[in-house]
């Protein structure tokens, strides 16, 4: 499938299902919330300590996996995964990527500094998919 009409299918949405490879190589899925940056890459809100996010460490590889409505459309993205900082600090440049998630996904947020004090809480951090293959079922 064109990596182009695959992203057109998935820019709209906002949840998938992500794959990373476990360290004996069986797949762990996990439901995610992501958002399509304006570079075409993908993000998602992890957090540092979570099977995903070590599981992306030791090996970038990862499939994102986006169905419609009707569950019968789908794309699955394959891709590399880079991990942003992990935010220590309600202003350091983790917590600003977590910002420009947010608003992708949801639009502003009624207290910014309560959400980034809640991300630093938490250990979040973002992880930028980039794709490099995509396959699926799309009407034409």
């Amino acid at each position: 499938m064109d990596l182009e009409r695959a992203m057109a299918f998935v820019r709209p949405g906002t949840k998938a299902v992500l794959t990373t490879l476990r360290a004996d190589g069986r797949p762990q899925l996990s439901n995610v919330v992501y958002a399509v940056a304006d570079d075409g890459s993908i993000r998602v809100s992890v957090t540092e300590r979570r099977a995903k996010t070590v599981n992306m460490r030791r090996d970038p590889r990862v499939c994102l996996h986006v169905t419609d409505e009707s569950f019968w459309q789908y794309v699955v993205l394959d891709g590399e995964a880079r991990l942003g900082p992990v935010t220590r600090d309600v202003g350091d440049p983790g917590s600003d990527m977590l910002v420009d998630y947010y608003r992708r996904v949801n639009g502003e947020h009624p207290d910014w500094d309560d959400y980034r004090r809640a991300m630093v809480e938490e250990g979040r951090l973002v992880a930028v998919v980039t794709p490099t293959r995509a396959y699926g079922q799309l009407q034409t």
